[in-house]
């Protein structure tokens, strides 16, 4: 009980911390052209995904159910994490959109940044753009 509990604090500071670091602006529905072409999905590690991204990944946590690392490419920063399960996946970006942003997401692994690096790095991964306004409480 206690490591599951460790897991579940461990995983909403990783979350607090993935999107701050980000520096997320907060995104709206810009219209973007969702029904633009993108390539299916990429799956993989996150050094396999990160790859495909063409950044190095800065490994910055390292655990069972969740991995995460600060990338870097032509088209600017961003955070990659990969997760264990959907449901875990699912549980991260549902808390983590309650901080606004940008999110890129494949199937169990998501991408976060600016608007602008998120959708170059949907070319390259493939995946679906979903977008989150900043709550206050």
């Amino acid at each position: 009980m206690s490591k599951m509990v460790w897991a579940a604090g461990a995983l909403s500071a990783t979350t607090v911390g993935l999107v701050i670091a980000a520096g997320l602006a907060a995104g709206s529905d810009s219209g973007d052209g969702g029904a633009d072409r993108a390539p299916k999905a990429v799956t993989g590690t996150l050094e396999q995904i990160a790859a495909k991204a063409e950044c190095a990944p800065d490994i910055q946590t390292d655990a069972d159910e969740l991995r995460q690392a600060n990338c870097q490419n032509e088209d600017g920063r961003f955070v990659l994490a990969t997760f264990a399960t959907d449901r875990g996946e699912r549980d991260w970006l549902n808390s983590a959109k309650d901080y606004g942003g940008t999110y890129l997401v494949g199937r169990k692994w998501v991408a976060v940044g600016d608007p602008e690096v998120v959708g170059a790095l949907r070319g390259r991964l493939g995946g679906t753009v979903e977008r989150a306004s900043h709550h206050s409480g």
